[in-house]
């Protein structure tokens, strides 16, 4: 039977150093976090806090979903590391429009200058977010151990 002390020493060779990305890529971070945050958060919590009129339950999710992920990006800030995955986030639902949006309306020959308009938007997010996440650190952080099962770390 191993005693404590030598399964300690496993667990500590067993875990992979996770080295931080430079200083100047996570003050980059925290001006897209800060970005992000003030294009979103005065026109939803304005909605929010002083409403013109009443919102239908679609758009009142959707406008809250917005002030909240505004806040989130505020955190990010202050914790650029830590709130990785509201970029990943940004990323994620960006693509996914274009693919689930833009390229049917296209397909069908439905687009819209709204349609256009956000296009830009999201590709120049999609494009912003490639350059400025840390991917090494996504990689080591997040991705590497995903499927690696063990006993100690089941939750």
């Amino acid at each position: 039977m191993e005693s404590l002390q030598n399964i300690g020493k496993k667990e500590l060779n067993n875990t992979v150093a996770v080295v931080n990305p430079p200083k100047w890529r996570l003050h980059i971070m925290r001006g897209l976090f800060f970005l992000n945050f003030i294009s979103l958060a005065f026109d939803n919590w304005a909605t929010i806090l002083f409403p013109i009129e009443q919102m239908d339950t679609l758009t009142g999710v959707s406008i809250s979903f917005w002030a909240a992920f505004s806040l989130l990006n505020l955190l990010g800030v202050r914790f650029p590391l830590k709130m990785i995955p509201i970029l990943l986030l940004q990323l994620l639902y960006k693509s996914a429009w274009i693919i689930g949006t833009y390229l049917p309306a296209l397909k069908n020959s439905a687009l819209d200058t709204s349609l256009e308009s956000f296009l830009r938007v999201c590709i120049a997010g999609i494009v912003l977010n490639l350059l400025i996440i840390p991917w090494g650190y996504v990689y080591k952080y997040y991705l590497k151990g995903f499927f690696k099962l063990n006993q100690n770390n089941r939750s």
